[in-house]
């Protein structure tokens, strides 16, 4: 467990913190800014419902695949390089797709930033681990919360934008954020060489650190944690506007502003759920919370869904904030950075390797049906799988030391 002594936020850390949160924020926008502008981007050129699908079954399959691959990534090159990179490669992404010119090149420019986006979202809980080991809980509410509010931002000014100049500046003007994104790592790393700091790459960890997590229940149980919040936020996302029209009966307007209650339920989440695991030690209540008001949302859109949409939506959206509580696990439940990394490469490929899943199968599932019935209470299962979940993922122990208990040496 961290046991670091706290000491000033800013002191010999400033870059690593600004630089947090810059690519916190680019990782974010960079998703987030497409689909508000694609009705101005298909009277350029056609972007047929396939696309579409493709595009938005791109984020979690991106994230998964490169969920496995950033950690072998982070020891040839260490964290910061990846940053770095990482950056780069969104940078080309969103220019590429700014200055796309049919489907085909939107959606490859598309699928190079969301392979920068799982780079970095791996990244994110190690570097907190790595500069800010006696602030975890703290950074990590700035950097989620930095990213709720960048998921918000994007939709707010796309179409403006869009509609004073055009939908390539609206696409292409998110890059200037992963150019600045890229600047503190690249000081930092100036810095390292010039005053012979060791470089703490996780060249020194055993390759086989990630191969091990598959033997940890405490990783598992993680991985449930994200997989859960996950679950709910992508298929709400694909799903919601339209189950709130069929069985609430509201107009479309209506269930896209349910859809936004929805999404900035995030935001105190975000802000409260770090503070409240590190201050608190609220591992086992928040998961608790999340399992009772996900299963209380989905039972109100079940049974009563006229009643209260809006309450059923707000106790559904309050259900990921095993998102940011899984972001802060990854730090505390680890001893090292180089065992973030792999924890985070493994609860986030696997986790999103199953989300994947879950827009199109909800779909599938409401089609042969005709009904939304089966889609709720496979919902319902999923979330109920965090109750045992919480209660592994909340004793105070790391992923080193539930391994060593069973196998040995770490």
């Amino acid at each position: 467990m961290n046991t670091a002594p706290a000491r000033p936020l800013w002191q010999g850390r400033a870059l690593a913190l600004v630089g947090i949160v810059f690519f916190a924020f680019s990782l974010r926008t960079a998703v987030a800014s497409l689909s508000p502008v694609l009705g101005f981007i298909r009277d350029d050129f056609a972007v047929t419902p396939a696309i579409v699908g493709l595009i938005g079954t791109a984020p979690p399959v991106c994230y998964a695949v490169f969920g496995i691959l950033t950690p072998q990534l982070e020891r040839r090159f260490g964290l910061e390089r990846l940053v770095v990179a990482a950056m780069v490669v969104a940078v080309v992404g969103m220019t590429w797709r700014g200055l796309a010119v049919d489907a085909s090149t939107l959606l490859m420019s598309t699928a190079v930033i969301f392979a920068a986006v799982g780079v970095g979202n791996v990244l994110l809980p190690p570097l907190v681990k790595k500069y800010f080991p006696d602030r975890i809980g703290l950074v990590t509410t700035i950097y989620s919360t930095t990213m709720a509010i960048a998921t918000l931002t994007p939709p707010l000014i796309a179409v403006p934008v869009a509609d004073a100049s055009s939908w390539r500046l609206s696409l292409g003007l998110w890059a200037v954020f992963a150019v600045v994104a890229t600047i503190p790592w690249i000081a930092l790393l100036v810095r390292q060489r010039r005053s012979d700091v060791p470089d703490e790459d996780i060249e020194t960890a055993s390759p086989g650190v990630f191969r091990r997590m598959w033997r940890v229940p405490l990783a598992w149980a993680m991985v449930v944690g994200f997989t859960v919040s996950g679950v709910l936020a992508y298929t709400s996302f694909a799903w919601l506007p339209t189950l709130l029209v069929d069985e609430a009966g509201v107009t479309p307007a209506a269930a896209g502003a349910l859809l936004s209650l929805f999404a900035a339920m995030g935001l105190p989440c975000s802000l409260l759920v770090p503070v409240l695991v590190v201050r608190y030690n609220a591992t086992r209540v928040l998961f608790g919370v999340a399992v009772v008001t996900g299963l209380a949302g989905i039972a109100g859109l079940l049974f009563a869904p006229q009643a209260a949409p809006w309450l059923w939506v707000v106790l559904l959206g309050t259900a990921p904030l095993l998102f940011p509580l899984t972001l802060v696990l990854l730090g505390l439940r680890t001893r090292t950075h180089e065992g973030a990394v792999a924890l985070s490469g493994f609860v986030q490929s696997i986790g999103y390797a199953i989300v994947a899943l879950f827009p199109f199968g909800i779909g599938l599932i409401h089609g042969w049906t005709d009904s939304w019935t089966w889609p709720l209470i496979i919902l319902a299962l999923v979330v109920a799988a965090g109750i045992p979940a919480g209660v592994v993922a909340a004793r105070p122990q790391t992923v080193e030391d539930a391994w060593e208990r069973r196998h040995g040496a770490w």
